[in-house]
């Protein structure tokens, strides 16, 4: 997998963002409502116009089209969308019949049948947890978490969050994780970054660093 790669990066309340997660390494991104943290997310994304340079290993996001950016950088929004009747018709067609595919939906308490369900009957946390399904399929080197957990009982957070953890091992993916849950911050012991007057800087506490490179 790749490392992500932010450089001199500017969004709407966002100066100068410098940050790099390496391939498998987990960075969690704290800050009070309002600071841009869903909007750093959706910039990364290429979802939200900024200005500067992110890549993903040796890609570069201006570099290919927007839609192949977002496979391999995936986002999870803190509210997902969802354009079919069932949860099926969120799902690739080729993986449906994918051992792989059944696996993770049971890793987050799901049964197969769950395709066949209609959306409209999901709660928020069966559509979180699903989302984060629909986003794991497509394989993304990079995942961008926003509030992953937020709506979840705790049976169900420590789910998602060893299926996050797995993923991230097996696929060595660079994980940035908008959480505010200190707890899970400090027990999934990820590096920890908050955001202060528009800037990215080390939460209090969480040592110094930003993984910038020159």
């Amino acid at each position: 997998m790749s490392a992500l790669r932010v450089q001199a990066l500017d969004t709407a309340v966002l100066r100068s963002v410098d940050l790099q997660v390496e391939a498998g390494e987990l960075v969690f991104l704290s800050g009070p409502s309002g600071a841009g943290k869903s909007l750093l997310l959706r910039a990364i994304a290429d979802l939200d116009p900024s200005a500067g340079q992110i890549w993903c290993g040796d890609v570069g996001r201006s570099s290919i089209p927007a839609p192949v950016w977002r496979r391999r950088v995936g986002l999870l929004p803190s509210e997902s969308g969802w354009w079919d009747e069932q949860v099926g018709g969120h799902f690739p067609a080729r993986v449906h019949d994918r051992l792989g595919l059944s696996e993770l939906l049971a890793r987050l308490g799901f049964r197969a049948a769950v395709l066949d369900w209609e959306v409209r009957r999901l709660s928020t946390g069966e559509r979180q947890r699903l989302a984060l399904a629909r986003l794991l399929v497509n394989r993304p080197e990079v995942l961008l978490l926003d509030e992953a957990t937020a709506n979840l009982d705790p049976d169900n957070r420590g789910r998602v969050e060893a299926v996050i953890a797995d993923y991230r091992a097996e696929q060595a993916a660079a994980v940035l994780w908008v959480s505010h849950d200190r707890e899970q911050r400090l027990r999934m012991k990820g590096r920890r970054l908050t955001i202060r007057d528009g800037r990215l800087e080390p939460e209090p506490g969480a040592g110094t660093g930003l993984g910038l490179h020159p």
